[in-house]
């Protein structure tokens, strides 16, 4: 083939109108990604963005919505047993996995009602 895939730029997740707020609150606040400033031409279709080390997650406005219950992403974390007494503090509750064999993982909603997993290889 005459193209590679690098890498993923980024995953969007999708949000109601007017949940600018509490994707900021959620994402930033609790879960401690940094936002990012989006361009002047995007700024309209509200939403935020956020990144970690090297990712960024796009969340998205979507009308009508509708929370992925199925897809979601994953993300790869050091000391999981930390980020659950956080998360506990924070009142977000999660759900431990352990259908993975070598990992660590539970799976979060976000505000919106979409899935997120955490995980930690072992």
């Amino acid at each position: 083939m005459s193209f590679v895939f690098k890498s993923i730029d980024h995953v969007q997740l999708a949000a109601p109108k007017g949940s600018e707020a509490i994707a900021k609150h959620f994402f930033g606040d609790i879960l401690g990604f940094q936002e990012v400033e989006k361009p002047e031409s995007l700024k309209k279709r509200g939403g935020a963005w956020f990144e970690f080390g090297n990712y960024q997650i796009h969340i998205g406005i979507e009308e009508p919505f509708a929370p992925a219950k199925k897809a979601h992403p994953a993300f790869q974390v050091e000391n999981l047993e930390a980020l659950k007494i956080h998360l506990t503090k924070n009142e977000v509750s999660y759900i431990v996995d352990t259908d993975l064999p070598g990992a660590n993982r539970i799976y979060v909603n976000d505000p919106f009602g979409n899935r997120i997993e955490i995980l930690e290889w072992t």
